[in-house]
């Protein structure tokens, strides 16, 4: 009686790796055929790249762009930094969507305000300079292919989304250093709290116009580019803009607490033009 209970419960265990192993072989096959329709890739380190904040990961692209405008360079997604959260995509927009966006804002632009936490409404101020129009979420097939590729880089909901920001910096116009969230009431009854900032760069710059982060928790001149930046540019994390690169980076940390070290500003142009749109997202539903 003893081996027949003993053989049984041998056969069960069998069974039961039997099975874990079938399972995993199968999870194997499916990651497998992603990976080749281009659906699924794993992070792969690029030639020589630190581990820590300057990691670089390529990120493949499908060889249909999903209904948007031109052909986009292969992407790469990199980590820029952690304490705030920022992440750098390379070639997020085609060429011919910054020119779009460009084209569609120009005849529209006014000057930059900034939003009073005691009203809600825009006022002028002399920390922001620079020139620029909101384009409706959802405006055009194009926008509207925009805002889900924010959402799919991001995994922030479209609905989550403000509208686009076009903004316009000629030569000595900045944006003072600041933060996307707010700290009042008023400001987050739409939404809640503003949790990411997605900044495309539409342009590129000659000299200056670099987005700042002051506060950054870590070794600033570790980047590569350190000794293109301007003085300005040197007083924090920076990152010079780059046409159709798009840089994410968090206010809010993953509970939800606000992040001081988001602290960031956009220097003064020296030399060109700067061109960039701007999306906020919130912790909730943005109703526009």
């Amino acid at each position: 009686m003893m081996k027949v209970r003993h053989s049984r419960l041998h056969a069960k265990k069998w069974s039961t790796y039997t099975s874990v192993l079938s399972m995993l072989f199968m999870l194997t096959v499916v990651l497998l055929i992603l990976s080749g329709l281009g659906i699924f890739s794993l992070p792969v380190n690029s030639e020589g790249s630190s581990p820590n904040d300057l990691s670089s990961h390529r990120r493949i692209a499908s060889e249909s762009d999903g209904g948007g405008m031109g052909k986009r360079e292969e992407q790469r997604t990199e980590i820029l930094s952690w304490e705030p959260r920022a992440f750098l995509y390379h070639n997020f927009l085609s060429k011919e969507e910054c020119e779009y966006l460009i084209n569609l804002a120009k005849p529209h632009m006014l000057k930059s305000t900034v939003v009073d936490s005691k009203t809600g409404q825009s006022k002028d101020s002399r920390v922001r300079t620079s020139s620029g129009m909101f384009l409706r979420r959802g405006r055009d097939r194009f926008i509207r292919e925009i805002e889900k590729r924010i959402a799919d880089f991001s995994f922030i909901p479209v609905e989550h989304g403000e509208g686009l920001q076009v903004l316009h910096y000629e030569v000595g116009q900045k944006y003072e250093a600041h933060f996307d969230y707010f700290l009042d009431e008023f400001n987050t009854k739409n939404g809640g709290q503003r949790t990411a900032t997605l900044l495309m760069y539409l342009s590129d710059v000659e000299e200056g116009g670099e987005t700042v982060f002051p506060a950054a928790n870590m070794n600033i001149s570790s980047v590569p580019w350190w000794n293109e930046l301007s003085e300005c540019g040197k007083k924090g994390l920076s990152l010079k803009p780059k046409m159709g690169n798009a840089l994410l980076f968090w206010s809010t940390r993953p509970d939800a607490t606000l992040d001081p070290s988001s602290l960031h500003g956009s220097c003064p142009v020296i030399r060109g033009n700067k061109w960039s749109a701007t999306k906020w997202m919130h912790l909730g539903e943005y109703k526009v």
